[in-house]
């Protein structure tokens, strides 16, 4: 039996689907740390679960060190120590080092959670990334707008979802951005010259240091234009046509970031783009799965289950190669426009009769859902058809006809 510990500080519906992928592999005794009580989690999710504690705070070392001994003194030694966010990589990699066990180390931890370090490291190994500065000061970031001109980009360097993450066009901008990302940091910004270009991600799955599945996705547009830009929809495709030559030099240049940043066994979430000449730029890098349900994007382009893949091979080391993708993807996010709570969805029934029979999955805004900090929304609506071209007409007519009514 091997005894997994998954850290879990909120039960999320995306940390639900990642702890039922633990749950239901066989020869498994699950064990969660999280900061809500068991009684939120679905009650046949509940009932799979071997062994629970609850903390005052899962991203701290100690809670989680404490928290996994009392779990190992229930269930036997600990096999592994998972979670599924960005946020909690770091501790968990010091939590993995002092009980001893295996899985993405600190320093390598640090690489990906840590944008500054991050870009220090893949500039060093060649590998094209956007010009930047930690900046301590005002005069700092300056100095970096004097050398590539605006606009600039400014955020934490241990940001998140385009959080606290600010678009500039002068210097008024950038000493107002500077502050407010500063103070949300608490210490140094990351500052960074504009990519032009289409955004586009990177997932892949690792093995001992081998690259043995990648997907590829499109964004429209970018989560920082969309956070800018209450009023856009944002849309994920990943096209049908993975193995197109196009893909080549990100699929290097992405195996080439992984092994400098040290991701020897996991999945990554990698964003990037493509610039008007064709040139590829690394924006980020997150040694976990993807969010905004690209996971399940991919489970429905290959009809597979990647989430369960994931945990197989964090749990056992292995992973079954996935079938050639028979499908293109995407999601459509719905989003409110204004302030307040949902007050109705307009907009579903020509959908449903329209492009209905392409939708695969959705989570709808419900009446009295506060509005969502982020470019996900309140709601999405996946999508899928053999030919990449319908899939995107589909998401179109979607992000065109929905409103999300807030009040």
């Amino acid at each position: 039996m091997h005894v997994v510990v998954f850290v879990a500080p909120y039960f999320t519906e995306n940390a639900k689907l990642f702890l039922r992928a633990v749950a239901e592999l066989p020869e498994v005794a699950l064990g969660i740390v999280a900061q809500e009580p068991a009684e939120r989690l679905p009650p046949d999710l509940r009932e799979k679960v071997r062994a629970f504690v609850e903390v005052d705070d899962a991203l701290e070392v100690d809670r989680i060190v404490a928290a996994s001994r009392q779990i190992a003194a229930e269930l036997g030694p600990i096999h592994r120590l998972l979670a599924a966010i960005e946020q909690i990589q770091v501790p968990l990699a010091r939590a993995r080092e002092e009980l001893g066990l295996p899985g993405l180390r600190p320093a390598n931890a640090a690489n990906f959670r840590d944008k500054n370090l991050m870009k220090d490291a893949l500039r060093k190994a060649d590998l094209p990334v956007a010009r930047h500065r930690l900046a301590t000061t005002v005069t700092e970031a300056l100095e970096l707008a004097g050398e590539v001109g605006y606009p600039l980009v400014v955020k934490p360097p241990l940001g998140v979802a385009s959080q606290t993450t600010y678009r500039v066009d002068d210097e008024a901008g950038l000493r107002e951005a500077v502050a407010s990302a500063s103070q949300a940091a608490s210490g140094p910004v990351l500052v960074e010259e504009w990519i032009t270009g289409d955004e586009h991600s990177f997932d892949a799955f690792v093995r001992d240091g081998e690259l043995v599945f990648h997907s590829v996705s499109r964004y429209h547009p970018t989560p920082l234009e969309v956070m800018q830009n209450p009023w856009m929809q944002w849309v994920v495709v990943l096209p049908r046509e993975l193995e197109a030559p196009e893909n080549d030099d990100i699929v290097k240049a992405g195996a080439q970031a992984l092994q400098v940043l040290g991701l020897e066994t996991g999945m990554c979430h990698l964003e990037w783009f493509r610039r008007k000449d064709g040139s590829v730029v690394i924006s980020e890098v997150g040694a976990r799965p993807p969010g905004a349900q690209i996971t399940t994007m991919i489970s429905r382009a290959h009809d597979v289950d990647c989430r369960g893949a994931w945990a197989k091979l964090e749990t056992f080391g292995t992973f079954d190669p996935f079938p050639k993708r028979r499908y293109a993807a995407g999601g459509a996010y719905l989003r409110g426009q204004g302030h307040g709570r949902v007050r109705h969805v307009h907009g579903l029934d020509k959908v449903y009769r329209d492009v209905g029979h392409l939708i695969t999955d959705t989570r709808l805004p419900t009446r009295g859902h506060e509005k969502a900090a982020s470019y996900e929304g309140e709601g999405f609506i996946l999508v899928r058809h053999e030919e990449t071209r319908v899939v995107e007409d589909a998401l179109r007519h979607i992000i065109s006809n929905v409103r999300v009514e807030l009040g």
